[in-house]
């Protein structure tokens, strides 16, 4: 039976790549000459450390645009609020979100099924799994799911015919 999977996963390479980009930026622009600004990748995110709101807000706008040049979703971060560092310097944490949240994998299904499609979806885990008996069935599934509003970028994997 032909089947497919519904996943949010981010390239964390892409994105090690993206950050190491922003932050060579950050070394060689005029405006941040001689500024503490920088941006690091831990597991759990990306941190950025700034001289005021103003410098964030660019290190940002940079971080976006070498995504966008690296294939990648911005819509798979999630920025937190900016919180006051020691000596002066403002500090944000942006979490880079990975999977399907329980939430949103309801409302895929519930989309399908409201179709009435010779499909069948089930949440597993962190995905979603769409079963049909045909394979024309799965691709208008697919394309359902594309126009559902996601707050994280969704992506169809290990398709089996």
């Amino acid at each position: 039976m032909p089947s497919f999977d519904i996943v949010c996963e981010t390239d964390m390479q892409e994105m090690d790549n993206a950050v190491n980009q922003v932050h060579k930026e950050i070394t060689t622009r005029y405006d941040f000459k001689g500024s503490l600004c920088s941006i690091e990748l831990a597991d759990d995110g990306i941190t950025i450390i700034g001289d005021d709101d103003y410098k964030l807000s660019t290190i940002t706008e940079i971080l976006r645009a070498k995504l966008t040049r690296r294939n990648l979703d911005p819509r798979c971060l999630d920025y937190g609020t900016a919180e006051d560092a020691s000596g002066g310097k403002k500090r944000q944490h942006i979490s880079i979100k990975q999977g399907i949240s329980q939430e949103l994998a309801k409302n895929v299904v519930k989309q399908i099924k409201q179709e009435k499609m010779k499909v069948q979806a089930a949440i597993q885990g962190d995905q979603v799994r769409v079963s049909g008996k045909k394979r024309d069935d799965l691709q208008a599934a697919m394309a359902l799911v594309k126009g559902v509003e996601a707050d994280r970028p969704l992506k169809f994997t290990n398709f089996r015919d």
